[in-house]
């Protein structure tokens, strides 16, 4: 399973100022603000398995490198990863005790080149985009149906 929380990414920059030995604080809400990195969205990945040693996040976003993306032990069978992803969307797979697998919470797969399947993961870029990519999918209800008449 895969948490998405809202965060602002953006941080202060120092500046010197030309003939001026100080240094001036620069805005990043100033119209001509310049981003130093794109905005990076924090994404927490949980897995649960009872009998696992070893966990890992293999994906597009760490060039299928498992070992960089350890997942942590919090006990009894269950595992945590948070990272910092930029908005986009990525497949990945997990890696159980060296076994690659889907994650079973994925809310989507897709085929991959070997025969098996990725999950995907879409990190919207806020909170509310999020909320609502995962409305558009949900089926529509009428709330204002006609109640019937007793005759």
């Amino acid at each position: 399973m895969v948490t998405l929380r809202n965060r602002n990414a953006l941080t202060n920059q120092e500046f010197p100022v030309p003939n001026n030995p100080q240094h001036m604080k620069h805005s990043n809400h100033h119209p001509d603000a310049h981003r130093a990195d794109p905005q990076l969205v924090p994404v927490r990945f949980e897995f649960t398995h009872p009998t696992a040693t070893t966990v890992c996040i293999a994906g597009s976003f760490n060039d299928w490198q498992p070992t960089t993306k350890a997942m942590h032990s919090s006990g009894v069978g269950n595992w945590w990863k948070e990272t910092d992803l930029t908005p986009g969307t990525y497949e990945y797979c997990l890696v159980v005790d060296g076994q690659w697998m889907t994650d079973p919470l994925a809310k989507e797969t897709v085929p991959n080149p070997f025969g098996g399947k990725n999950s995907v993961l879409k990190v919207a870029a806020t909170l509310e985009a999020a909320h609502r990519a995962d409305a558009i999918k949900l089926p529509l209800k009428n709330v204002n149906k006609p109640k019937a008449r007793k005759p």
